[in-house]
């Protein structure tokens, strides 16, 4: 059979084929034997698909002004490959904005600063499941039970286990904050104790640092704010006292606790 024999009964055979599948098939392109357009394909009920759809825009999962877990975890994934130094916070404020741009656009993804499904897909990609540690590095983890010694009078109630400190009048909680302690060469002891002196400037004589809002509870251990904690946060520590990082919380309780209050830190 001669070579445009061979070709016709090619063509035919395509044609009956496309006709018993339900396709439509364009003939060869004279210049190139190249299809010219693609091949549709008939849907139930006659309907052509046609070309694909364009593809959508992401979902968009947080934005900033959010807040909650879910942000304080995506901040914490971002700490993990250095896009973020500060937090987690679980506000989704400027600072968090500005390190998803940086990690978009290092991946060519749209620069929103928006967290949509696709960069969180790639995160998640390149990180691994903070733990809690990761996710309360700046504190804000909710507060442990309070320890029965603390139901009664008016106690400075701290758990070591959370890191927390409540202030507490006849079993109410009045407020709740992050605290940080010694080091274990320097350990905050554990124990019922009770105010003995208040000193708002007060100024470390060992250690030349400030100790503002200092509540003196055991020896030269005291509860007050740090500026270190409010900087560094866990990465730091202290020489045996409670560090709080808020300040505005830590001067509320200093206007309220009065000497002979009591003081229960606990495992």
């Amino acid at each position: 059979m001669s070579r445009t024999g061979r070709s016709t009964a090619a063509l035919v055979l395509a044609v009956a084929l496309a006709v018993l599948c339900g396709c439509t098939v364009r003939a060869p392109d004279a210049a190139g034997g190249k299809q010219r357009s693609p091949v549709h394909i008939r849907l139930p009920g006659g309907r052509a698909s046609g070309p694909a759809p364009a593809p959508t825009a992401a979902d968009v999962l947080w934005a900033r002004g959010d807040s909650g877990t879910d942000v304080r975890e995506l901040q914490a994934r971002l700490r993990q490959i250095g896009w973020l130094f500060d937090g987690p916070t679980g506000t989704y404020d400027d600072l968090t904005e500005q390190a998803v741009k940086g990690f978009q656009r290092k991946r060519g993804l749209p620069r929103t600063g928006r967290t949509d499904t696709v960069t969180w897909r790639r995160l998640i990609g390149m990180t691994h499941t903070p733990g809690t540690w990761e996710l309360y590095l700046m504190g804000g983890q909710p507060a442990a039970a309070p320890d029965p010694r603390c139901l009664t009078g008016r106690v400075l109630c701290i758990s070591k286990t959370s890191r927390t400190l409540r202030w507490m009048v006849d079993g109410r909680t009045v407020s709740t904050m992050a605290v940080r302690f010694g080091s274990r060469y320097s350990p905050t002891r554990e124990g019922v104790f009770h105010i003995y002196w208040k000193s708002r400037h007060h100024v470390s004589t060992l250690y030349d640092s400030p100790m503002p809002y200092a509540m003196f509870f055991s020896g030269g251990q005291a509860v007050h704010y740090s500026y270190d904690f409010a900087a560094r946060g866990y990465a730091g520590g202290s020489h045996g006292c409670v560090n709080v990082r808020d300040e505005a919380a830590i001067a509320a309780v200093f206007a309220q606790v009065r000497n002979g209050d009591k003081v229960v830190v606990y495992g």
